[in-house]
């Protein structure tokens, strides 16, 4: 794995200042600084601490330490080596507490606030467009059903309420329902249960063909 900047800032963090910890603590953070690495929580939580074969009780003994802070390590074989790590977001900020990182756990607080928003925003942006498209969806089908009407028997079969919509909807291809509405003081769902008689109409009619 590469370290990233994220990496190199705690290293400096932890090895420029000298703060007391107790042995299990130092214990966490020596492994950090001697195997440690983290990936930049902008994109994935990660922290992992590798040891060489002969080093495996090390390696135990790490992963034994974690877990009595009450996180839970997972523990891999890679190639020559025995890599302990971590994945939750959570838990890396307890990590960084343990190592007495507090500068770069700040940073990393702020990161994940960042990317919460940037989420939060995508999911809306994505419901937004998926009700957008939804509705463009909708028009056209109301607009393709009352054409068909138009060729097929003409619009006069309608009841007055129902051409009354349609033509409107005809001349007016992108307005919404509640744009129509306006139109014809009627509420949205007053529009749409119309359009969607007249969607059905146009289905009988094509079933009759």
């Amino acid at each position: 794995m590469k370290t990233s900047s994220f990496f190199q800032d705690i290293l400096i963090e932890i090895l420029n200042e000298n703060k007391r910890m107790d042995k299990n603590c130092a214990f966490v953070r020596d492994c950090f600084i001697g195997g440690g690495a983290i990936s930049n929580p902008r994109r994935t939580y990660h922290i992992e601490f590798s040891f060489d074969k002969n080093d495996e009780k090390k390696a135990e003994k790490l992963a034994g330490i974690l877990t009595g802070f009450g996180l839970r390590p997972k523990k891999i074989a890679r190639g020559a080596q025995t890599v302990v790590y971590l994945k939750e977001a959570d838990e890396i900020a307890d990590v960084l507490k343990i190592i007495k990182a507090n500068k770069s756990l700040l940073a990393l607080e702020e990161m994940r606030v960042e990317k919460a928003i940037a989420n939060n925003i995508n999911r809306k942006v994505n419901f937004e467009t998926a009700n957008i498209n939804k509705t463009v969806d909708a028009a056209l089908s109301q607009i393709e059903a009352i054409k068909y009407i138009a060729q097929n028997t003409g619009l006069s079969v309608l009841s007055a309420p129902l051409e009354e919509v349609a033509r409107i909807r005809l001349e007016n291809e992108d307005l919404s329902l509640a744009e129509i509405g306006e139109m014809l003081n009627l509420g949205k769902s007053g529009v749409n249960h119309r359009l969607r008689k007249i969607c059905k109409i146009a289905e009988l009619q094509r079933g009759a063909k």
